[in-house]
């Protein structure tokens, strides 16, 4: 009785957290005053720009969500190391690519295929490939697929705005490296509250109900984002 109590308690959490979600979504981006704050910068300015990145990694809870899937199942070190690297190596890319290159994409079907991204994932952790499919596709090519279309995500944000092309390739390569500094803060708390949760013998068993939670998170982020497409 107890451990079923438990689990009913995490259900309602999950189902807060992902009711809540839409109120994210709806605040993510760059704010009023990072934006303006990158409109009046005309020059290098590698400190600033840093901040941003990390901030907004930090903030950037599709990014996120889609990370704690991708090490949901990852116990080794080893693993954790390389399939970050593949999604940084793809966001990365795309990042650069679509700010300095000038690669434009509508930011409504990137971040569909973002809220799509931690969808799939979380599918994937509840072994939903192998019964539907009867296999599962390339985890780490999937993982870097993915990290691809979170890069164009980033470079929607920076392209709402005109950033002078006076330092723009610093100050895109150090928005870059912020991004991987807030990266690497908010992993090291995910990996330690998963960390701690995987001593106890209650995270096998509850962790369908929470991967079942991230994916219809995902999924509202995709119905938020295709909303807002077709409005």
């Amino acid at each position: 009785m107890p451990t079923f109590r438990r689990f009913v308690k995490l259900c309602v959490i999950a189902v807060a957290v992902v009711l809540g979600l839409p109120a994210l979504v709806s605040a993510h981006g760059v704010s009023a005053r990072d934006a303006s704050f990158v409109l009046s910068i005309d020059g290098p300015a590698i400190g600033p720009f840093l901040y941003l990145g990390a901030k907004h990694m930090v903030t950037g809870y599709d990014h996120l969500l889609f990370l704690v899937g991708v090490i949901f199942f990852l116990y080794r070190l080893k693993d954790v190391i390389q399939y970050v690297s593949l999604f940084t190596i793809g966001h990365s890319v795309t990042l650069l690519a679509g700010v300095l290159g000038d690669i434009h994409a509508n930011a409504y079907i990137i971040d569909a295929i973002i809220g799509i991204s931690v969808a799939y994932k979380a599918f994937e952790n509840m072994g939903g490939f192998d019964r539907v499919l009867g296999f599962r596709p390339n985890t780490r090519a999937a993982v870097m697929i993915f990290g691809l279309f979170h890069g164009f995500g980033l470079a929607t944000k920076l392209q709402e705005f005109t950033v002078s092309q006076n330092g723009l390739v610093t100050n895109i390569v150090s928005f870059n490296v912020g991004v991987e500094i807030g990266q690497l803060l908010a992993l090291t708390a995910v990996l330690i509250g998963i960390s701690y949760w995987r001593r106890h013998p209650g995270f096998l068993r509850h962790s369908f109900a929470a991967n079942t939670a991230l994916m219809t998170g995902g999924f509202i982020l995709t119905g938020y984002q295709v909303a807002g497409y077709f409005q």
